[in-house]
């Protein structure tokens, strides 16, 4: 709608998005599970955005894992697919996209990111890095799980 001809009409739209207790929630859970694994992890949580909205760096996590949690989050909100799905997805598509998708900063296609979704909606996402990918993707679902979205 041009709001030229209309200066009453609205250009915005409401986005939800997780909120803190829930973030709060998905961190601790997720490293309580990578604790029962005997795994140190990084663990992020964003908005549907793929802004940062909590993060738990366990004692030991290896530090390169602190950008690649991030950046799991971060896909998995952007996209809305599990960073796990990538493998598969991306057999579908064209070498160029193949190729230029895996290029892409902040871009993560191994397992250990998940969206948030909640009745539908992305509210955003959970990323988990420092462990196997097998056991990165547990502790991420062991998050999400705890608030009701895995």
């Amino acid at each position: 709608m041009n709001t030229s001809t209309n200066p009453g009409a609205r250009c915005s739209v409401s986005t939800r998005c997780i909120d803190w207790p829930a973030a709060a929630q998905a961190l601790q859970a997720a490293v309580v599970q990578a604790e029962a694994l005997g795994r140190r992890v990084n663990v992020a949580l964003v908005d549907p955005a793929g802004t940062l909205a909590g993060f738990l760096r366990m004692p030991g996590a290896p530090l390169h894992s602190v950008e690649i949690a991030i950046d799991k989050a971060y896909t998995a909100a952007s996209f809305g697919i599990p960073t796990a799905g990538w493998s598969e997805l991306l057999a579908t598509h064209s070498a160029a996209v193949r190729d230029g998708l895996v290029r892409r900063p902040r871009f993560v296609a191994f397992g250990g990111g998940l969206p948030l979704v909640e009745q539908g909606v992305c509210i955003g996402a959970i990323g988990v890095s420092g462990a196997s990918e097998d056991e990165d993707e547990r502790i991420a679902r062991a998050g999400a799980r705890a608030i009701g979205l895995a």
